[in-house]
């Protein structure tokens, strides 16, 4: 196999791939990165059994072929290379040679034919949809998804695609997100699946502002292509919770306020918050907000907002970080806090299909 590409092009594909690649693994194939080199250029692949990940790129060719190699030594050696055009050569043993200007390096690999397998469809359903409109939605999201391995359903994105709508869920049990977009799609074609938090990441990381990408979904794997890359993902089995039992009803009262205001108070507040209790309070009362921290063994904060409220004094409690969270990841200046009372959950609204249920937390006065 040999190739000549431009350095550039080749350090942009290994960076969209490398993310997949397991740092802890017992097969060493998983940590190389698929080169195969064809007429039309290359396509490189990896994967970690779960989610496989390929991007194709131009290049010129001089002869086929494929091959293996470590996919983090290599996107390591192509960002240090002095010069733009790379030379590119694997002899029969799967030694690979690389030149740019004055620079030569030999990396050793595996067969291409040692590769697992990319997984194919048998039946799936089929639709495109806006890629802005996925990756705003992924991003309100995705923060929310548990890391706790023992609920292993909650460990990624519920996507629901039904009654013209596309609707995406994620939750840890103590708090909720929850994004529904207007999406048209093919009749007979609804879906409820779990994408895995890691198939998220990379989603998001290949997802742009512009452009459609093409959804594939079987019952137990789903495909994004978009830009050049195709990333295939196994899905989660199992029933996703009934979350719209948990989102409270009717609020009683209603807080208005500026999102990075907010989003900066709870920073600076939550710089004296004891690790063991972990929570803030919130203390609202005729159009201001009054956020403090009180850790006897570290000392005290306060800081008061202008919002606009006129119900009746409530004081609430709030882990800083999950209150921080949505606020990051949200672009509208002003969001809505509604109340119901003291002890009931919280919800975060903005002028968008958007909420963000958060569990208030026990606090002695």
């Amino acid at each position: 196999m040999r190739f000549q590409i431009d350095k550039d092009v080749f350090q942009d594909a290994l960076n969209q791939v490398q993310h997949v690649v397991s740092t802890r693994t017992t097969l060493p194939i998983l940590s190389n990165v698929l080169i195969e080199a064809d007429e039309l250029g290359l396509q490189l692949s990896t994967t970690d059994l779960d989610v496989t990940i390929t991007k194709r790129i131009a290049a010129k060719v001089a002869v086929t072929g494929s091959t293996t190699l470590p996919a983090r030594r290599l996107a390591s050696i192509v960002r240090e290379l002095p010069t733009s055009e790379i030379d590119f050569e694997v002899n029969a043993d799967n030694a690979a040679t690389v030149k740019s200007g004055p620079s030569f390096f030999k990396i050793l690999g595996l067969p291409g034919s040692e590769f697992p397998v990319i997984g194919e469809f048998g039946e799936a359903r089929e639709f495109t949809i806006d890629q802005k409109l996925l990756r705003d939605a992924l991003r309100k999201t995705s923060y929310a998804i548990s890391t706790d391995e023992t609920r292993y359903v909650l460990n990624g994105v519920n996507c629901i695609i039904g009654e013209g709508m596309l609707t995406l869920v994620a939750t840890d049990g103590r708090r909720l997100a929850m994004v529904e977009q207007d999406l048209e799609f093919p009749a007979g074609q609804e879906s409820s699946v779990i994408i895995p938090t890691k198939a998220v990441n990379e989603l998001q990381r290949l997802l742009e502002n512009s452009g459609e990408l093409k959804v594939a979904i079987s019952d137990s794997q789903a495909s994004f292509e978009l830009n050049g890359s195709l990333l295939i993902t196994k899905l989660i089995e199992g029933n996703y919770p009934n979350f719209r039992q948990v989102i409270p009803g009717q609020a009683n009262y209603r807080v208005t306020v500026e999102r990075e205001v907010l989003q900066s108070a709870v920073k600076r507040v939550s710089l004296l918050v004891n690790e063991k209790t972990n929570s803030i309070k919130f203390a609202f009362e005729d159009n201001r907000l009054a956020i403090s921290a009180n850790s006897p063994e570290i000392g005290e904060a306060e800081e008061v907002i202008d919002v606009r409220y006129d119900g009746p004094r409530i004081v609430v409690a709030f882990n800083p970080e999950f209150v921080m969270a949505p606020l990051r990841n949200l672009d509208q200046d002003e969001i809505f806090i509604d109340l119901i009372d003291e002890s009931s959950p919280g919800v975060i609204k903005i002028d968008e299909p958007f909420l963000y249920v958060i569990m208030p937390m026990r606090v002695a006065n």
